[in-house]
């Protein structure tokens, strides 16, 4: 009996250390989240990982996987050897299954989902912090995000008491529960809290871009922007004047804004700071460009206020006064697995305050937010949400029923609409007293599933007529080719309304665009092509040269092109063909035998040149390719074994 239960145990142990060569997992975005993802990971043991992907499901079987790409940054930090794979060319709003091969075994099976590139798809956010303590409450709050299967999360900081290894292997442990059964990994948006000791701490973990931990992040087709700001340096200077520029480029082409920071403006606890400079320098610009929705942390208890905005005026009370129109909700404030404190500091624009360990639930669509707040601690209780359930609340979870309501709506940003938790009415609000709720229902409500491929007229609080709808345009076959120091960019419209004027914009960082032509349609029914050719030779770096194409009717959204395909190119190494010869040599390393393919792309993602070479023994291979009947260009050598890419090459004739 006893030699059997040690070979049970004995079995057990080595099953679940089967893939403990890495470990701790973590996603993140540096770039559009819609085409890229970071894969960050924890190398225990072995050597040169390299992850293989696909859009179809392989299992841990690597070589059936189309694609693969090793490792770009490594971080040698807080005790872990931190590795990160950086994901560019994705398709949006796809799942991509994957796995991790070193040296010594292959990974479990895990998976991710781009984000989607269009505004009429619905997001599901989490957002919280303050997860230090108390590791239980950690893990429950982490193990309900796998259950709600969000498309992200929103980490307020404070993550770890003292920044130090131990702790931090602890709380990348404790963040696996947040990875789904199936092996979903839920990315993450960081923000550094008082505990993060410095900001190397999570630009070392998270493989931030940002230098000093302020960013923003454009999801959904310019359906939301998420700004990132850092309340442990200075928050006027050089921080107050990106957001305030940034606001004005990419947030204004954004239908919905939302901020988080660490420290709360208004602490809702009589034990914490009151932030002022917060409030003149970044509140004031939340007022002035209809930032709509603002997570805070640090204090640990629970509050929502009603729409505020800052003001001395009579009636407002700490530098803010409540406004339905045109005020940002502020919710917060941590409450992860920190200490809890006592909510004994409510102001007259407070919703709702209370103390226990939780998160915001945020569904972002084209028409409104909604914002839930969940109870965590009965984590283990709740069902798990699927791709097509993930709106609904799942059985067994615990949405906060306060005096206010449970759910806060913020309505459309163009329309006169008060933020409330009722449907809004067609007569003026008279006062700014509360309104009044139904009771609470006991059974889990739905959030619902429904996608918007055209704008609703906005139910308005006014008296004044309806505006009568505006004509849509469709505008396809967006694209923007450099072509050596010219970009020609190109699209095509169908069935014009009058009077349609189209913008079109270069941003030389990703970021930032600015108007560059402005194009009168023709205004003709059927299809009607337009181009014009943008010259570039003062643009240096091209790396993230970028354009979209805007015009002036309502209904239609900013589109992003994709990069020209040489831009995209630019991530694989560069070859050039021998201007006497016209031949060029690709290298290759061969595993085990096996048949290989040769391909040659143009720019126009043309394959004008495919090769086999069958029952190729396992070695490094330098193949000769003749040029010699091409034209000049930029080619791009794709080496493939079965489905699995060897080697990538882009390669250049002159």
């Amino acid at each position: 009996m006893t030699s059997k239960l040690f070979f049970i145990l004995f079995a057990l142990f080595f099953a679940s250390d089967a893939f403990a060569t890495v470990d701790r997992f973590r996603g993140m975005w540096r770039d559009n989240p819609a085409t890229t993802m970071v894969i960050g990971f924890d190398l225990i043991s072995g050597s040169n990982p390299v992850i293989y992907y696909d859009t179809e499901d392989k299992g841990r079987d690597y070589e059936q996987y189309r694609y693969l790409q090793e490792v770009d940054n490594v971080t040698q930090a807080k005790g872990m050897n931190n590795q990160f794979i950086r994901l560019r060319g994705l398709m949006p709003n796809t799942i991509y299954y994957f796995v991790i091969k070193d040296s010594e075994n292959v990974s479990r099976k895990m998976s991710f989902r781009t984000m989607p590139d269009n505004p009429y798809e619905r997001l599901s956010i989490i957002a919280g912090g303050d997860s230090r303590n108390h590791r239980a409450a950690r893990r429950n709050a982490n193990l309900m995000v796998a259950k709600l299967r969000p498309h992200l999360v929103m980490f307020g900081g404070d993550m770890t008491g003292g920044d130090n290894s131990d702790q931090w292997k602890k709380w990348f442990d404790d963040w696996q529960e947040t990875i789904g059964k199936d092996g979903r990994i839920i990315p993450i948006i960081v923000t550094r809290g008082n505990h993060e000791s410095s900001n190397e701490s999570l630009k070392a973990l998270f493989d931030v871009a940002a230098e000093k931990l302020y960013y923003g992040i454009t999801i959904g087709g310019d359906l939301l922007r998420v700004y990132t700001l850092n309340t442990l340096i200075s928050s006027g200077g050089d921080q107050m004047a990106w957001l305030h520029h940034d606001l004005k480029t990419n947030g204004v082409n954004c239908r919905w804004k939302m901020a988080q920071y660490h420290y709360a403006i208004r602490p809702h606890t009589t034990s914490k700071t009151e932030r002022n400079d917060q409030l003149k320098n970044w509140a004031t610009l939340f007022h002035k460009y209809k930032v709509n929705l603002v997570v805070e942390s640090d204090i640990h208890v629970v509050k929502s206020t009603w729409p505020i905005r800052p003001s001395r005026e009579a009636g407002s009370e700490q530098g803010f006064i409540r406004d339905d129109v045109n005020g940002t909700v502020y919710v917060g404030e941590g409450c992860w697995g920190a200490p809890l404190r006592r909510a004994n500091d409510r102001k007259s624009w407070t919703r709702d305050t209370d103390s226990f360990n939780q998160f915001k639930w945020i569904v972002v669509d084209y028409d409104g937010i909604e914002v839930r707040t969940v109870k965590t601690d009965n984590a283990e209780t709740v069902d798990y949400c699927t791709e097509d359930t993930r709106f609904s609340a799942p059985s067994g979870i615990e949405i906060w029923h306060p005096a206010n309501g449970p759910v806060i709506y913020i309505n459309q940003p163009e329309s006169n609409v008060i933020a409330s938790t009722e449907t809004p009415v067609t007569t003026p609000v008279p006062d700014r007293t509360p309104i009044p709720q139904k009771e609470p229902v006991s059974k889990p409500e739905t959030i619902k599933n429904v996608k918007k491929p055209v704008v609703e007229k906005p139910r308005v609080v006014t008296t004044a007529p309806a505006v009568k709808p505006v004509e849509k345009v469709v505008v396809s076959n967006f694209s923007a080719n450099i072509l050596d120091d010219e970009v020609v960019v190109k699209w095509t419209s169908f069935d014009e309304p009058k009077d349609v004027v189209y913008d079109v914009l270069r941003s030389e960082d990703g970021k930032a665009f600015v108007s560059i032509s402005k194009v009168n349609g023709t205004q003709l029914k059927g299809e009607n092509q337009y181009k014009i050719v943008d010259k570039i030779r003062h643009v240096g770096d091209r790396k993230y040269l970028a354009y979209r194409l805007g015009h002036n009717k309502k209904s239609g959204e900013y589109i992003t092109a994709k990069k020209s395909t040489q831009e995209r190119w630019k991530s694989f190494k560069k070859l050039m063909a021998d201007k006497k010869t016209g031949l060029c040599k690709v290298k290759y390393t061969l595993e085990s035998f096996g048949d290989v393919t040769i391909n040659m792309i143009d720019v126009n993602d043309n394959e004008i040149v495919s090769n086999k070479y069958d029952n190729k023994k396992p070695g490094v291979y330098l193949q000769t390719i003749d040029m010699r009947t091409l034209p000049v260009g930029s080619y791009l050598v794709i080496i493939k074994t079965g489905k699995i890419v060897l080697n990538q090459y882009r390669v250049d004739k002159k």
